[in-house]
């Protein structure tokens, strides 16, 4: 019988190698497919060289695919043009949808792939995403965005790992010892530093300007807008101040801030648009997280057309326009979209 094949996206770091070997042994023909996105100088000839490095010693043929100009469009320039909205981008989401799980699966097609995989610790049944058992590793809140149609074709060999499992994994393997040391790559690959030193090499940043209480009234001095999200309690000057302020809102168009104390900072409701869910239900219970690192929390949502207006039961602090929001069913996650207003 004719073994069914497997793309599966390789890095060159620990968790997608360690992948790749768990599928050849359950019995996949397995392909790899090293994606160059960004292009961050430098990046792609170390880790490409490392995906061929465990290609080479799991006997996988490695597509290399130049997606440079794509991700431009799709995920780099909607990166920049949401900050100078004064806005929050999600890059990592939209990279999901629009590269990983839509060049490749493209991809996949074109080589005959039945399934396509990635290192990513997520679990599916091919109708649902669910949080991974690594309750610390777990991606689902990026893949929220993913075209339910290709569920079925997907496949996660991380998600009911652990992160610690996955090292031991590589470091008993003869010539995959070097991947299991590899320190964790950070969570905007095209991000060096901080993302307002690669902002500035594309936009002005740097452009003193007013601080506002809620009142409207000039209250102190910024360094630029886009030098803060909300939430953020340093890097702007409020005068006489003897208590923490907190970045309330952005004005780009006048490029102020407004602050104020920690309890203003509450969300009590905020509506999404963009919506992509995986449940046909239109009014409904659940929970919903508001950013990457953060407990989800009760909600009732009523969903009209491509919009959602989402009545949170606990109070979350810090929400931004620009992140994503994503319904959870205990870990069955059940959909998502971009918040919108706050």
């Amino acid at each position: 019988m004719q073994k069914k094949k497997v793309l599966i996206g390789m890095s060159g770091g620990v968790d997608s190698t360690v992948s790749t070997l768990l599928l050849q042994e359950e019995g996949y023909e397995v392909e790899g497919l090293y994606m160059k996105l960004h292009s961050k100088p430098g990046y792609h000839e170390i880790h490409q060289a490392r995906a061929q490095k465990a290609a080479d010693k799991l006997g996988v043929k490695l597509h290399v695919l130049d997606l440079q100009e794509n991700f431009k469009k799709e995920v780099f320039q909607p990166f920049i043009e949401t900050y100078e909205a004064g806005k929050t981008p999600n890059p990592c989401a939209l990279c999901n949808r629009t590269m990983k799980f839509g060049e490749m699966i493209d991809f996949a097609d074109k080589i005959g792939a039945d399934y396509l995989a990635t290192g990513h610790y997520i679990k599916t049944d091919g109708h649902y995403f669910y949080q991974a058992e690594d309750d610390t590793k777990d991606q689902s809140y990026f893949l929220f965005y993913v075209n339910k149609e290709i569920l079925p074709r997907l496949k996660f060999p991380l998600g009911e790992k652990h992160k610690s499992d996955i090292k031991k994994v590589a470091a008993s393997v003869n010539g995959l010892e070097s991947f299991a040391a590899q320190a964790e790559s950070s969570e905007i690959c095209f991000v060096e530093t901080t993302y307002t030193d690669l902002l500035k090499e594309h936009v002005q940043v740097d452009n003193p300007g007013e601080v506002l209480d809620k009142d409207g009234n000039v209250i102190g001095t910024h360094k630029g807008y886009m030098h803060y999200t909300i939430g953020k309690r340093k890097g702007f000057t409020v005068h006489g101040a003897h208590e923490p302020h907190f970045v309330l809102s952005i004005n780009p168009q006048k490029n102020q801030i407004v602050v104020g104390k920690k309890e203003e900072l509450a969300c009590n409701h905020v509506v999404l648009e963009r919506l992509n869910m995986f449940s046909d239900a239109k009014e409904f219970e659940t929970t919903v997280k508001l950013r990457y690192r953060t407990k989800a929390v009760p909600c009732k949502v009523l969903i009209d057309g491509d919009r959602a207006e989402v009545t949170l039961l606990e109070s979350v602090f810090g929400v931004a326009v620009g992140q994503a929001a994503v319904f959870y069913d205990d870990n069955k996650l059940i959909g998502g979209g971009w918040i919108a207003e706050v």
